[in-house]
């Protein structure tokens, strides 16, 4: 029988590879999602995208979110004897062996000795290279808050703490005190994005599908899979094993240059035109790089980071000088088997870091790509008798050539119960906001300091943005910035 294909089914076949050209839902929710930006006059500046005007430089983010709340106090851990004698005698039955941990040696020490988990020893080599940093006791905060407000009722605190939904949308949005549909890489994106030549790719790469993270108002992820060339296509065109492709193609391809009346159905029409043509330059452009001499791990982890790293390794063709990237691995709510869950899963995550950075090295963009980590929350310092529980703020690693590595930044706090930072049972009061965690991150990315409050309304309240100072002084040489006067494109 003929090849048939009437315009209702094509809509609806048409969905799995519009998430490839900037995600199909996003695309299509931005009708509405416009006249939201409108309404919250979104101040969207063209400063920070003037601000390296007609350079050749590339610089990319790498968000590594640990979906489900990574238990981080057994991550990185304190290893002098008073110090780990406190963290024992909280964790109980959680607590790792003191002479499991792997030494650090770490530079700029506030007294105490630090070691990370033993399934990590890939992280403590890029730790002790200086090429990672830790970044403790990081989460959410509307504003700096203590024990004292939290118990007068008086501290502001972020909607829906301990919830994995809400949390999550916090971290990726770092907008705490309502919910939001633009995140902080989506708002970066919007200030960052005409410094690409590339008009068919979004900027921001997702491996993980649609995620708020990437979300902006002009802008929203463009989603790929870590298997085979990546791009992800209409279901059925160009599909080789059907022996009718080319009657196929013709019928999507006749459909895609119709002109529809209806405002949904030609918004729709319009992203699966782009998806197509994001598609088949992605793949081009995957499908013709050298491979890696680094070998990577067989893991959706590991291939995820692959695929990033080849995604990055085509940045020219492709034409991007600034690229987010959005990798998910989750299934750390460890309410049970927190010990053989981490020992299994931060192994995972070990390797696939040291790939990672080593595919870089390998392109000679090690000092151009920062990764660094994201969680729901941290959890509970106290056993549940089986595991930990939801909790607040939660240790992080940055990665990069770019990183001022062999350090831990932050205040890292004291874990005995009850201190000063304990709303019970060890859940711990962040001492580093989201906002001066992203803040520094961004700032290398490019956004002018006079822009951050574009993409992180709340900084103000944790970090001067007319400060010499940097946030957190993790990130080499943001001094070296420069910022020029606003040039209209």
């Amino acid at each position: 029988m003929p090849f048939k294909m009437n315009r209702r089914q094509f809509l609806g076949t048409a969905s799995c590879a519009a998430v490839g050209s900037a995600s199909l839902f996003s695309t299509l929710m931005n009708l509405r999602m416009a006249n939201t930006a409108a309404a919250q006059n979104l101040p969207i500046s063209p400063t920070s995208a003037n601000a390296l005007a007609g350079g050749s430089d590339y610089k990319a983010l790498v968000c590594v979110f640990l979906g489900g709340g990574n238990d981080s106090f057994n991550m990185l851990v304190p290893r002098g004897n008073a110090e780990y004698s406190e963290y024992a005698n909280i964790r109980a039955d959680l607590a790792l062996p003191q002479g499991n941990l792997i030494p650090l040696n770490a530079l700029e020490t506030d007294g105490r000795s630090y070691g990370i988990h033993p399934a990590m020893p890939e992280v403590a080599q890029l730790f002790n290279a200086g090429q990672l940093a830790f970044v403790a006791n990081v989460g959410t905060l509307v504003e700096p808050t203590t024990l004292a407000g939290i118990e007068s009722g008086l501290a502001r605190l972020p909607l829906g703490l301990y919830s994995h939904s809400d949390q999550i949308m916090h971290w990726q949005t770092s907008v705490p005190d309502k919910r939001t549909g633009f995140g902080w890489g989506g708002r970066t994106a919007d200030l960052l994005k005409s410094l690409n030549d590339s008009d068919v790719i979004s900027m921001n790469i997702s491996l993980s599908g649609t995620n708020l993270f990437q979300t902006g108002t002009t802008l929203t992820e463009y989603s790929v899979v870590p298997w085979g060339n990546g791009a992800v296509q209409i279901y059925g065109h160009d599909d080789i094993w059907w022996s009718r492709h080319v009657l196929q193609n013709a019928a999507i391809e006749s459909m895609l240059d119709l002109s529809y009346q209806n405002l949904f159905d030609q918004t729709f029409a319009n992203a699966t035109r782009s998806a197509v043509q994001g598609s088949e330059l992605f793949a081009s452009a995957i499908e013709n790089l050298p491979p890696f001499i680094t070998q990577f791990s067989d893991n959706e982890f590991s291939e995820s980071l692959a695929m990033v790293a080849k995604t990055i390794a085509a940045r020219n063709i492709l034409g991007f000088r600034r690229q987010t990237f959005f990798v998910m691995f989750g299934g750390w709510d460890h309410h049970d088997e927190v010990l053989d869950n981490q020992l299994a899963m931060l192994s995972v995550v070990s390797k696939g870091l040291k790939e990672f950075q080593d595919a870089l090295t390998e392109l000679g963009v090690q000092n151009d790509v920062t990764t660094f980590t994201a969680s729901d929350f941290g959890r509970t310092l106290t056993s549940n008798g089986q595991g930990s529980d939801h909790a607040w703020g939660g240790n992080h690693m940055v990665m990069g050539g770019s990183v001022r590595g062999s350090r831990i930044f932050g205040d890292f706090p004291s874990l005995y119960e009850n201190n000063p930072l304990d709303t019970g049972r060890g859940r711990l009061i962040p001492t580093t906001s989201c906002d001066e965690y992203f803040a520094e991150l961004a700032l290398w990315f490019g956004v002018a300091p006079g822009d951050l409050d574009a993409v992180f309304p709340n900084i103000g309240r944790f970090y001067d943005t007319n400060s010499a100072e940097t946030p957190l002084g993790f990130m080499a040489n943001l001094s070296e910035h420069v910022y020029l006067p606003l040039i209209t494109r």
